[in-house]
């Protein structure tokens, strides 16, 4: 009985590592980004607005 205890438990344990794994594996693989800051974005509109106005 004992034996069937520590075996059930190794594969929780097995298993929890594994699902651990994947999950940080997954994280690490996921493409992040930035958001511009709203400040520099309309600065780069202006300048756009401003070259197509001089042309």
């Amino acid at each position: 009985m004992m034996i069937i205890v520590t075996i059930i438990c190794a594969l929780v344990v097995a298993l929890v590592i594994g699902l651990s794994l994947l999950t940080t594996s997954k994280g690490y693989a996921y493409k992040h980004t930035v958001d511009p800051h709203p400040d520099q974005q309309a600065t780069e509109e202006k300048n756009e607005y401003n070259d197509k106005m001089a042309d």
